[in-house]
């Protein structure tokens, strides 16, 4: 089974962290029992799962993005005003 990011796992609510917990635990018993073919399908699932906070991480993302940019604009109006 393949785990997601930290990153990722912090930005679970405690609902889907309790999901995701629960179908890591299934998968890793399935794989122990070399059913790799329903390790998979629970391997689809917690892929399911993660999205929503895949997307909170791409949103945290674009803010720094945006704020960044705000900083530099900012700086380059604070230049202009003192080279004026």
């Amino acid at each position: 089974m393949r785990h997601c990011s930290v990153q990722v796992r912090g930005l679970l609510t405690r609902s889907e962290l309790d999901r995701y917990n629960a179908l890591m635990e299934v998968g890793s018993y399935l794989e122990s029992q070399l059913q790799y073919d329903l390790a998979y399908t629970v391997q689809k699932e917690v892929d399911i799962l993660i999205l929503p906070a895949i997307e909170r991480l791409k949103e945290k993302s674009r803010d720094r993005d945006r704020a960044t940019e705000e900083f530099l604009k900012s700086l380059r109006e604070m230049q202009d005003e003192d080279e004026s």
